[in-house]
């Protein structure tokens, strides 16, 4: 990714300008970014390695947010057209979200907040669903961006980021952070204890 330009200190939360070929590198890099994680995500609810899917989740989402802030941290991108082209059908994505739903069965649900600044309220949330969205805004800036409509891309995936997928991400990721805590850290004391004994006398 090219290097973004820095604000004015008197302009701290401003986002930074990019010139047009600023533009079209990072079009390529968000392309790259969100087709992987795409792919990462349907390899995980293929349910082929069941034992990496936490793992790869967190790698993958912690790419995905790297690529949504650079997005965030830009001016607003400015679509060629005044109104949005049509990319054509989504994809269908419910065999997807089941797919996830019976990976993760007992450890899908979790709670969220609505809106840590404006709606502090305790609400439910599913890692299954905030994949799938995420999945889904991100398919639907692929399309544009295979057919030639960087611009279009680049404007959705700004735009989903931070009206949608952004915070699904983020509250994923802290949601897969804890769960490998809890597998990692949380061991029975009588296996540690075992452990220690057998380390301690080969």
């Amino acid at each position: 990714m090219p290097d973004l330009p820095t604000t004015d200190p008197g302009e701290a939360g401003s986002p930074s300008t990019v010139t047009a070929a600023d533009l079209a590198v990072l079009s390529e890099d968000s392309a790259r970014d969100a087709a992987v994680f795409v792919a990462t995500v349907t390899e995980v609810a293929s349910g082929a390695a069941p034992d990496a899917a936490l793992p790869m989740t967190l790698l993958a989402l912690s790419q995905v947010i790297v690529m949504g802030a650079r997005l965030g941290a830009i001016e607003d991108v400015v679509p060629l057209e005044r109104f949005e082209a049509d990319p054509g059908p989504d994809p269908e994505l419910d065999p997807l979200r089941e797919s996830l739903a019976n990976l993760f069965e007992g450890i899908d649900t979790y709670a969220d907040v609505v809106d840590p600044v404006t709606t502090p309220e305790l609400s439910t949330g599913t890692l299954s669903n905030d994949l799938v969205e995420i999945v889904a805004a991100l398919a639907h800036g692929l399309t544009h961006h295979a057919a030639g409509r960087s611009t279009e891309a680049l404007w959705w995936w700004q735009f989903s980021y931070l009206s949608d997928w952004g915070e699904r991400a983020a509250m994923a990721l802290r949601v897969v952070q804890t769960l490998l805590s809890h597998v990692r850290l949380d061991a029975d004391d009588e296996i540690v204890a075992e452990a220690e004994f057998d380390a301690l006398h080969p």
